[in-house]
């Protein structure tokens, strides 16, 4: 009998483990990126069409934005959940190119796929993308344009294609660029987050419109407080208006008629010392975060200034950054520094909807911190997604105006760093060359998607597109249509194109170099 025979074999894991492990490993993982890469490309571009999205709690949402499709999808294959954590950061880092990023990690796996069954090595395939990557960084900073009056409404567009606003692009375009332009003026790294949205759920997009103020949903306590202020002296109260209470309990022994009034006639000489300050300060309108006391209301009110309380912090410093007021704590401390200005303040009750909130709108500032698009139509669900577009509109063109450096778009920079990384592989001895191959096929996913959901020729466009690019006759892409032409209208920053190109790169070379998938749970 030979030694150790019939002992039991070591157990390390449980039996329902399973492990995968060789090429069977990279073909799940790249399956799965697969479906979750062609799951998005019919939304691509400006002939992409939508997705409607039916949740779980019965709601319902229609869209063809790449990040918010990630974002309601419950993924359980590890490599998808790779993809929406890279969708994730995409989307944190620039607002946009969620789809693009998605699409050349699909197309780079399927890439790799193919030359993993010929017996290529997985780290070579790595080595071949790396430098294709630096191949495709250099060609993007050799095609990189500054901004400019005529393309920066040209950026905005871009973002705003194949969306729900795509409709009025004449008309959200500009007031994007000046909402933009107001606030790089005004303040310091302005965002996307500074301009807010409201939607009227009235009228047509075409009556969308841009206000240098903000606009907020509250209550007005009392019908006969005044409206339609014109240039207003605006105080914001970060704290109630009414007096304070006693931090410790206290009781008073009154043993007389008089010496109840004498407490009584005290206290309204505190809240008369309160409107006092206000009136004297010049103050017309009053927003403060707490509560506002009754009877102090009532005499502001008779002195004609309006009034509003319980506002959110966010609420009030919206207000603050809009009107230029500074936040005070207490209103006894104002003085005419501390008050803000804008062209008028008016409210709006709409009786015949199920709104419980007076609309008060305030427009006009003189140097908004904070401004807001009006959005106009009636429908719910499409203005959401409108508003989406509008959003990624801004991030992209916020971007573009601070780094000042944009990249041609409609697939033609990705042709272009096809072309490159094609070039650049001719000089490579080894086997990363057939890697660099695959990798300038996979940037070409982008011009082939753009001409298929065109509904045109890919392999005959593709083939058009290279050699026009090749023939550096500038920015050449494709169009709306699925045609070959001069692009001088589509623009993208250069951090969405590159922050896209370096998050599917290494996505893709994560998975690659997985050589063996662990399930406890058995699958």
């Amino acid at each position: 009998m030979s030694d150790g025979a019939g002992k039991p074999k070591v157990v390390i894991v449980p039996d329902q483990t399973n492990i995968t492990s060789g090429i069977e490993v990279q073909e799940k993982l790249i399956l799965a990126a697969r479906v979750f890469s062609d799951l998005l490309k019919p939304t691509f571009g400006p002939r992409g069409l939508d997705k409607m999205l039916y949740k779980t709690d019965g709601t319902t949402a229609i869209t063809n934005d790449g990040a918010k499709i990630v974002a309601e999808l419950l993924v359980k294959h590890p490599a998808a959940k790779m993809m929406v954590s890279m969708g994730n950061m995409q989307e944190e880092t620039c607002g946009d190119g969620v789809t693009t990023t998605m699409l050349l990690c699909g197309s780079m796996l399927i890439e790799a796929h193919t030359l993993l069954k010929k017996g290529l090595h997985p780290l070579t395939l790595v080595d071949g993308y790396q430098m294709a990557l630096k191949v495709a960084k250099e060609q993007i900073e050799y095609d990189v344009k500054p901004v400019n009056n005529q393309n920066i409404l040209s950026i905005a567009e871009t973002a705003l294609r194949g969306k729900g606003a795509e409709t009025a692009l004449n008309r959200f375009s500009p007031i994007i660029v000046e909402s933009l332009t107001t606030l790089f003026k005004n303040r310091e790294n302005p965002s996307a987050e500074h301009v807010t949205m409201f939607k009227t759920g009235l009228g047509s997009l075409q009556e969308s419109k841009l206000l240098k103020g903000i606009i907020i949903k509250r209550r007005i306590l009392m019908d006969n407080l005044p409206n339609n202020l014109m240039n207003p002296k605006v105080a914001v109260l970060d704290s109630d208006l009414k007096i304070r209470k006693l931090t410790r309990s206290v009781e008073i022994k009154i043993n007389t008629a008089n010496q109840l009034d004498s407490f009584v006639d005290a206290e309204q000489d505190r809240k008369n010392s309160i409107t006092d300050a206000i009136i004297k300060s010049g103050v017309t309108a009053i927003f403060c975060s707490g509560e506002i006391d009754r009877d102090i209301l009532h005499q502001l009110s008779d002195n004609d200034i309006l009034t509003v309380g319980e506002l959110d912090s966010s609420e009030i410093e919206n207000i603050a950054n809009a009107v230029g007021a500074t936040l005070i704590d207490s209103i006894l401390d104002i003085n005419s520094s501390d008050l803000g200005e804008c062209k008028s303040i008016q409210w709006e009750r709409r009786e015949n909807t199920d709104q419980v909130e007076d609309i008060i709108i305030i427009d006009g500032c003189i140097n908004p911190k904070i401004v807001t698009i009006e959005v106009g139509g009636s429908g719910d669900i499409g203005t959401d997604e409108i508003i989406r577009g509008l959003h990624d509109s801004l991030r992209a063109t916020t971007i573009a105006m601070t780094d000042n450096e944009i990249v041609p778009g409609a697939g033609s920079i990705h042709s272009r760093m096809a072309n490159a990384v094609r070039k650049a592989s001719e000089a490579e001895p080894g086997r990363a060359r057939l890697a660099m191959e695959a990798y300038a096929r996979a940037l070409e996913t982008i011009p082939v998607t753009l001409v298929e959901n065109a509904g045109g020729d890919s392999l005959d466009r593709i083939l058009e597109l290279r050699t026009a690019s090749r023939d550096n006759e500038g920015p050449v892409g494709i169009t709306p249509e699925g045609l070959v032409s001069i692009i001088n209208d589509v623009w993208h920053p250069r951090l969405v194109i590159e922050a896209s190109l370096q998050s599917a790169t290494e996505t893709a070379m994560s998975m690659l170099r997985i050589d063996q998938v662990i399930s406890a749970r058995g699958d």
